[in-house]
């Protein structure tokens, strides 16, 4: 009798803790992924036991100068042997940056997109049937839908359809800004697309982008260097009635920012730290915008929806899984 009271109990109390876990939905993002370098933060974010993860570019590092797509074959080939057979389980979505799109800082001018494109869209194994087969670029979007509560995640292309940059000349190069009225990162299809896109039902709008949107201080790659779709995002996003969460990567540095009506978190990078691209390391930067400092360190990113409580968190953690940033938002 007690058995059977006892296995009553037990079953009472799984049925009770999956339903706990259902309202719960982890998301875990990341960015600059090195194919040749070791991956132990895959370690930490298995702990975490995620429903899904997000790439959010320079997945594989198999860009060269001339813009040949050979060694991005090859690269991808080593990251297919490095990837855990557990993540790859999970719910994967991805956009892409310089280093995988083909070339550094690269945009619509570089001449093998279409070849990229193909080469990106086998590699991550998506089908045929998917609007992103007969479409320029990889941009894209679906509704998570977490027991009712529907997560709008926006996948951005800054790469495809991008005007070129302007800058200085010499080695360390400044990127200034382009104000050329026809400059653009998205391109007219794309931003007629989101525009659509950001109004579909949902209670949760999540914006991937693979450069920054917020941050404007620094030298490299960002939004602020395409003044007008800068702002225009920003006005878009400000107003929705949903809110909204921008989430990014490529800066091999990881924070959390503030604008009016939304944050930004920036995760990067999984396993290619400043140290390892600059041996005197880089100097934190620091941005109006921004909440705290940056960490340098190997780190990614994870969003936890509390669907009972109306919140939802915001995480940067480390190569351990120690939460370095963190940021509680109510809904």
């Amino acid at each position: 009798m007690r058995k059977k009271l006892n296995l009553a109990a037990f079953l009472i109390l799984l049925s009770f803790c999956n339903f706990t876990i259902a309202k719960t939905y982890k998301i875990a993002f990341g960015s600059c992924l090195d194919q040749e370098d070791p991956q132990p933060i895959w370690n930490a974010v298995k702990e975490e036991n995620i429903n899904s993860f997000i790439f959010l570019g320079d997945n594989v590092y198999g860009d060269v100068p001339s813009g040949s797509l050979d060694f991005m074959k090859t690269a991808y080939a080593e990251q297919k042997k490095m990837l855990p057979d557990w993540l790859l389980k999970k719910d994967i979505n991805v956009i892409w940056d310089d280093h995988d799109f083909g070339i550094n800082d690269g945009g619509s001018s570089y001449p093998l997109k279409s070849d990229a494109q193909k080469m990106y869209l086998d590699f991550w194994d998506i089908s045929q049937e998917d609007i992103r087969r007969y479409r320029e670029g990889i941009y894209t979007n679906k509704i998570i839908d977490i027991n009712g509560f529907k997560v709008n995640l926006i996948l951005l292309d800054t790469r495809y359809f991008r005007s070129d940059l302007e800058k200085t000349s010499g080695i360390n190069s400044v990127y200034l800004k382009n104000i050329n009225p026809d400059a653009t990162i998205l391109g007219d299809d794309q931003w007629s697309w989101l525009i659509k896109t950001i109004n579909a039902e949902a209670n949760l709008v999540i914006v991937a982008t693979s450069i920054q949107l917020l941050a404007t201080q620094h030298r490299f790659e960002k939004w602020s260097n395409f003044p007008k779709d800068h702002s225009k995002l920003k006005e878009l996003l400000n107003l929705s009635k949903t809110p909204v969460l921008v989430i990014s990567g490529d800066r091999h540095q990881g924070a959390i920012y503030k604008d009016n009506n939304f944050y930004e978190i920036t995760s990067s990078s999984l396993n290619k730290t400043i140290s390892k691209i600059f041996r005197l390391g880089r100097p934190k930067e620091t941005d109006p915008l921004m909440v705290g400092d940056m960490f340098s360190g190997e780190n990614y990113g994870l969003i936890t929806i509390d669907i009972d409580n109306k919140t939802y968190k915001i995480e940067l953690k480390d190569i351990n899984g120690k939460v370095v940033r963190s940021q509680l938002i109510t809904l």
